[in-house]
């Protein structure tokens, strides 16, 4: 499936149906009266979270979503069926905002969340209604009330326990195929991965998502490379795990050029837990290793985990640090009350 995290959709709520006019005819009845019945009410329209979907790929090929209009009412008194309502049924983290892309309108997080967009229109009175003791024959009704439309941009911030950063060819996907099920591309030249990827990982007795996000280079926060329009599927991880490919000469140079990218690119992602890797062991030697962990521990001013994504050394110890962070949050999501989500554990 093509992963797609912005789409912009025309949506429409349903009209009103007419009221209408009749009057009662029969036999052995004198004065029947108006017997018109009142129009059904227009469908809303609704957007809902679910958790079987990652990705807006759906709205590439359907911009348009338009609830039914209600039916108009008939005589014997007989009110219009309502109409149906339409439903964009999305991923969890889907962010909806005005056509502007700027303004709001709701954050759909959790399963389950639904927010209404637009209200259908009312049905229109019958001339039922109207019966008065000083208007006995009333010989009109009121027009079904018309529907909204308007346009909305969907974005889509995948909600993942572990964002896996890092320059190009750091190793992130290597690491997501050894760790999970997933299967990214993997191959020798930058930019293999085009779009984020996600994996259920398990360590112990704790499971997590971890999405590999594509690759950032200097300037991504001015567009260079593949920008840093990916960065917000990290916003909403509890952790993020840096890679940094331990085979080239300036490792200390790309530990920074990745933190001044996410500090230039805001939302708190610079204040993240992180856990901090240097990768690519095995084809690192012995004597290099040490000088190698030593200059990036005293630029990065934290712990470094040294692993091998393709003979798996250090694999084992990383994802206990990763799991060790991520219990800690879920126990304080579970003081605050916070529900969990349908994936975790």
């Amino acid at each position: 499936m093509k992963f797609l995290d912005s789409a912009k959709v025309y949506i429409g709520s349903g009209a009103g149906g007419n009221g209408c006019v009749a009057f009662r005819r029969e036999k052995f009845i004198e004065y029947g009266g108006p017997w018109g019945g009142n129009g059904g009410r227009g469908g809303d329209v609704w957007a809902e979270a679910v958790e079987n979907l990652n990705t807006l790929i759906d709205y590439r090929y359907r911009q348009h979503m338009r609830a039914k209009g209600g039916e108009a009412g008939m005589g014997k008194e007989m009110s219009g069926a309502n109409g149906e309502d339409a439903v964009l049924r999305v991923p969890l983290g889907t962010e909806i905002y005005e056509e502007d892309g700027e303004t709001p309108i709701a954050d759909l997080a959790r399963a389950g969340d639904r927010v209404l967009l637009l209200k259908g229109g009312n049905g229109g009175f019958g001339n039922a209604h109207f019966k008065s003791a000083t208007n006995r024959a009333p010989r009109h009704a009121n027009p079904g009330q018309p529907g909204e439309e308007k346009t909305i941009v969907l974005r889509l911030k995948l909600i993942a326990d572990v964002g896996l950063i890092g320059l190009p060819n750091a190793g992130k996907s290597t690491f997501l195929s050894r760790v999970s099920a997933a299967r990214p591309k993997i191959a020798d030249y930058p930019f293999t991965t085009l779009n984020p990827q996600l994996g259920m990982v398990r360590i112990d007795t704790t499971d997590f998502v971890l999405a590999d996000l594509p690759g950032l280079i200097e300037g991504a926060h001015e567009g260079a490379g593949l920008g840093d329009k990916f960065l917000g599927h990290a916003e909403r991880c509890g952790a993020i795990l840096h890679l940094i490919d331990g085979t080239q000469s300036g490792i200390t140079k790309a530990y920074k050029t990745i933190r001044g990218e996410l500090e230039a690119y805001g939302h708190g992602l610079a204040k993240k837990p992180e856990v901090l890797v240097l990768n690519k062991i095995d084809a690192i030697p012995k004597s290099a290793l040490a000088k190698k962990r030593a200059s990036l521990e005293k630029a990065s001013g934290r712990a470094v985990i040294l692993m091998s994504g393709v003979s798996g050394d250090g694999v084992n110890e990383v994802l206990r640090a990763l799991a060790k962070l991520i219990d800690k949050r879920r126990a304080r999501e579970k003081e605050r009350g916070v529900p969990v989500r349908g994936w975790s554990p």
